[in-house]
């Protein structure tokens, strides 16, 4: 009786008896109650109502219908008191979009029952060979076949596929142990890859699978994406320059200049393996197979309305972001960096390299000197935030005043003072000595040598204030005009006949000016300037210097009644004009 159920029931697998004995334990039906026997086969079918998981899963499946889809799980009507279940992502697309309905008919088999009860559920997609001719004809056509998990084993696993075939770890598409032992139970795709029908060897393979549906995948996700979009990725590796994000079954690189327009040292600062994020995709190379991915496209750029937060002339506090040759970039918000230019850091110093003025981290208060929110810049001055002071130094410095100070740095044409901590001066080489001409300032001067020196001149347009040391020192003129007053008849030599003056020295290094009528400059310098040699007009004047004696010699002193001076002589003046603060003096020319 057993062996002919068991070939009317060729679908079913025989009960353990554990099973069984369980079944005959169970309460009476109400026929068993009124004193019927209950035979064996009544018993197994019972089994097969109450353990419907414990049926074969034929090829073609069994029908199901979708009863209501809620959270996570859709549940479905399979003919039996319980229904069954199968997670929502069963029914996702590539491009995350769920498609099932009430009503909706589906081919699904039983894998077992879950935590809650409820018959575990999985969809049906391809055939499961019915026998072994079907099984050689899917081996010699390389077809996928549909296949059931059922067990655990040394390097492997066993899978139903119509017969019982070993699927080795490597070929199962698993990373680890872990990851095979959760195929038990699971319907699969596989393709056979050794068919031995005297040893019935079956050998399948779903990696091979696995990896061609994956192939497929990512040429549809590479068409399927536009410039622009915006999609969720999962962080798959990080490395110092971007992070490598899977965006549905593809890899995007996210650039580490793409992840905030605050300053991103390094990805690990800011994102995770593993960590999910939304990115929207820059460029698709489909040729080359590359996504560049942007993150902070989806974020507020700091840029826009700059314009409307700094003016011109704000004074506002940043921290030094990062320091260049030719700057400093100073981190006003987050993404936005204003720009402190090596000429704008102070006012008289010469700044070499920023880094002798701000180091990255500190925090320095600045003026806004331009706002260019469309070429991303705004300039900023250091210097300006201390205040100008050149506004109030020529109070302090004013012309004719004396002053000390360090000596900074020499050039050729001068020195440099410290007169406070942003003026400086230049005493010219021509400024520092009375008594010497003097080729370079190092030959009187060193660096750190403190000097006194008169300010003579003060320009707060070029910020430039000249000194001058010699002007310090008291000069043979400065005791002569202490000594004389205007009107005082001297005696001088004329060392000089110029244009329209004489230079007349009155003493050792004191020279004076008499200025000279245009006509008698010409005959006065005429008559000094020496003379080409004519012979016979020389012996003309020899001759008339003879006849007429002393009376001719007198007439060449004099012209038109006038002595002409002479470089050489030695004459009487009277002092026009005496002018301390310039060491000047004027004379006039006395008629004897």
């Amino acid at each position: 009786m057993v062996t002919a159920l068991c070939k009317n029931k060729s679908v079913l697998p025989m009960p353990n008896q554990t099973e069984l004995d369980r079944a005959l334990e169970a309460p009476a039906t109400p026929e068993q109650a009124s004193g019927e026997e209950t035979s064996f086969g009544e018993l197994l079918s019972q089994f097969e109502q109450t353990h419907p998981e414990k049926q074969e899963n034929s090829a073609e499946g069994r029908e199901a219908t979708v009863v209501s889809v809620s959270g996570e799980s859709v549940f479905l009507d399979i003919g039996q008191k319980i229904e069954g279940r199968l997670p929502l992502t069963a029914f996702q697309d590539k491009s995350g979009q769920t498609n099932v309905q009430p009503g909706q008919k589906l081919k699904v088999n039983i894998s077992g029952r879950d935590e809650e009860g409820y018959y575990k559920l999985s969809l049906l997609h391809i055939e499961q060979p019915k026998d072994w001719s079907a099984l050689e004809t899917a081996f010699q056509e390389k077809r996928t076949i549909a296949g059931r998990v059922t067990g655990l084993i040394k390097g492997g696993v066993t899978v139903d596929v119509g017969t019982r075939a070993f699927m080795p770890a490597s070929r199962s598409g698993t990373r680890d142990a872990a990851d095979l032992a959760k195929l038990v139970g699971q319907e699969i795709e596989c393709r056979v890859i050794k068919l031995d029908k005297d040893d019935d060897d079956v050998v399948v393979d779903r990696r091979a699978i696995l990896e061609e549906q994956a192939k497929v995948a990512r040429e549809s996700r590479y068409n399927e994406l536009q410039e622009g979009q915006v999609v969720h990725a999962t962080v798959r590796s990080l490395v110092d320059y971007a992070a490598y994000l899977d965006i549905g079954g593809i890899d995007g690189m996210l650039h580490v200049s793409e992840m905030s327009y605050g300053r991103i040292n390094k990805p690990a600062d800011v994102l995770s393996i593993g960590q999910q994020v939304d990115v929207q995709i820059l460029k698709v190379d489909r040729s080359r197979k590359k996504v560049s991915l942007g993150m902070k496209q989806l974020q507020k750029d700091p840029w826009v309305g700059a314009a409307e937060r700094y003016h011109v002339g704000d004074r506002i506090h940043g921290k030094v972001s990062r320091v260049a040759d030719f700057g400093a970039f100073v981190e006003l918000e987050p993404g936005l960096d204003g720009l402190i230019h090596l000429s704008e850091m102070s006012w008289s110093k010469k700044v070499r390299k920023p880094s002798d003025v701000v180091k990255p981290g500190e925090t320095v208060e600045v003026v806004v000197l331009a706002v260019k929110p469309e070429d991303k810049r705004v300039s900023l001055g250091l210097k300006q935030a201390l205040g100008d002071p050149w506004e109030d130094a020529e109070k302090k410095y004013p012309v004719g005043a004396t002053v000390e100070a360090p000596v900074i740095s020499l050039t050729k044409f001068g020195a440099f003072v410290q007169l406070d901590e942003h003026i400086e001066g230049m005493i010219h080489v021509g400024d520092i000595s009375n008594d010497k001409r003097i080729n370079h300032p190092q030959d009187e001067l060193k660096v750190g040598q403190v000097v006194r020196a008169q300010v003579l001149e003060f320009d707060r347009e070029r910020r430039r204030l000249r000194l001058g040391m010699k002007q310090l020192i008291p000069t043979a003129s400065d005791e002569y005009i202490a000594e004389h007053k205007e009107g005082d008849t001297v005696t001088g030599r004329v060392a000089d006949v110029a244009r329209n003056r004489a230079t007349v020295e009155l003493g050792e290094g004191v020279l004076a000016y008499c200025p000279l009528a245009e006509k008698e400059a010409r005959e006065e310098k005429s008559a000094s300037a020496p003379r080409a040699t004519d012979v016979s007009a020389l012996s003309s004047m020899l001759a008339a210097k003879w006849k007429s004696g002393p009376a001719g010699q007198a007439s060449q002193e004099t012209k038109g009644g006038k002595e002409v001076l002479k470089a050489g002589q030695v004459r009487s003046f009277k002092i026009a004009r005496l002018d301390a603060e310039k060491k000047r003096i004027d004379l006039e020319m006395v008629v004897t």
